[in-house]
């Protein structure tokens, strides 16, 4: 996900700053050439030009997606300021997933309680916190193995549980977050 980011910001820095040639540039150099270069000279500077205004910004995807009627039920923390603001703030109840990259379990919970978050239609929602990135909220919240999933409400912590569970598990631990 990190990577992902970086080579975004690298993208649009990067097609940002790329400028057009003039074509006042392109027959100035051409015009000191001999004639036979100077055609090959100039439609290397057109087809460059070309490529180049390819990439301007103008001719960039946008940055959202038009809003659809699907929300999301998780999103990843990028910080403790963005994890006080979304979680603890947030006036729904909220499940925060501590997790690892090479977690297997990890990775076998997620999409089970993104499911199960999924079927609750926007009443409540989940924070995805790589311990690794995060080990500050992890030391925070007492997450000594993962996977840990910690329902917060209001701020406070509700309940939590450490390891995998089954799909019914899952479904009466979201219920119960919520007051079901």
């Amino acid at each position: 996900m990190a990577h992902r980011l970086l080579m975004r910001r690298i993208w649009t820095l990067s097609s940002k700053d790329i400028r057009c040639l003039p074509a006042s540039t392109a027959t100035s150099s051409s015009s000191s050439s001999s004639s036979s270069s100077s055609s090959f000279s100039t439609s290397s500077l057109q087809s460059a030009a070309t490529r180049v205004s390819f990439l301007s910004p103008s001719r960039t995807l946008p940055r959202s997606l038009p809003h659809t009627s699907r929300r999301e039920v998780s999103f990843n923390v990028q910080d403790h300021e963005d994890f006080t603001d979304r979680v603890i703030n947030s006036e729904l109840p909220v499940l925060v997933d501590f997790h690892a990259q090479w977690c297997g379990p990890c990775k076998i919970l997620g999409p089970r309680l993104e499911k199960a978050i999924a079927k609750q239609k926007g009443r409540v929602t989940m924070a995805k916190v790589d311990i690794d990135d995060h080990t500050d909220l992890a030391i925070e919240y007492g997450v000594s193995a993962v996977p840990t999933v910690i329902a917060i409400r209001g701020g406070d912590v509700v309940d939590h549980f450490v390891g995998i569970k089954d799909d019914d598990e899952l479904d009466s631990f979201v219920g119960k977050v919520i007051g079901q």
